[in-house]
């Protein structure tokens, strides 16, 4: 997949656990961690919004767009 997910990346600069942002966030441990691990499929904007406000963030820190991976599907 041509999206890559740094979700791990903000949590360990925040120093903030898996069960501590799912808790703030308002989702599921399992949820995030599906996330977390770039297994999802779609995010929703206000899960989003949740992430980056508990980790003081912008979604580009979380989302990033691989153009050579997407070169590759194509």
């Amino acid at each position: 997949m041509s999206i890559i997910v740094n979700l791990d990346v903000m949590m360990a600069k925040r120093k903030i656990s898996l069960n501590e942002l799912a808790e703030r966030v308002g989702i599921t441990v399992a949820n995030l961690s599906i996330l977390k691990t770039g297994k999802a499929k779609a995010v929703r904007f206000s899960t989003l919004e949740s992430i980056c406000r508990v980790l003081d963030c912008q979604p580009g820190d979380i989302l990033e767009f691989d153009r050579t991976e997407s070169e590759k599907d194509h």
